[in-house]
This record gives structure tokens, sequence and C-alpha cells, in this order.
């Protein structure tokens, strides 16, 4: 199964949010999957029409997803999945 990660940006609005195995098999499943579990977070991610906010990246397998949009990019049974929500400030 899948390995999602999430950097310490993210968990600092959830505490209690970890590395999970999941069986989705896109990104856009990944996002309803890890909201069901961790109410809330999707909005971190995405933005009301359901694209990726500006200031976050995900990368599968070391490479940068390349639906924004649709968020469509599927997985491999071994893929390793990063959400990073970029920093602000100076």
């Amino acid at each position: 199964m899948p390995t999602v990660h999430f950097t310490q940006a993210l968990k600092r609005f959830f505490n209690d949010l970890d590395s999970i195995e999941t069986p989705e098999q896109r990104i856009s499943d990944i996002l309803a999957h890890i909201d069901r579990q961790w109410p809330g977070i999707k909005g971190y991610i995405v933005d009301d029409q359901g694209k990726l906010r500006q200031h976050v990246n995900i990368f599968i397998d070391g490479e940068l997803i390349q639906d924004r949009e649709g968020l469509s990019d599927r997985l491999r049974p071994e893929s390793e999945v990063y959400f990073f929500q970029a920093l602000s400030g100076g």
C-alpha cells in the first residue's frame, strides 16, 4: 500500500497526524481518506474549488505531482507520497 507522509507544518495543526498507509490509488482519494481521519486537514491542502493551494506541494516517489487541479495523479502500491506545506515569513 502507498505510504503518505506529512511535514511538521501540517502536524502543528493536527497533533496526532502521522505517516499512514492507505489503499487509495489517486491523490484526490488520499485527500478524502485523510480528511475523514483528520477532519479539516483538506482545507489546508486544497482551496474551495478543490485545487491544490499555491503554498502546498505533493510529491510521489520524489516527483512533483502533475495535476494540481484535479489531483488525478496515480500511485503504485509501493509509492511514497509527501505532503509539503511551505512556510512563509522572513
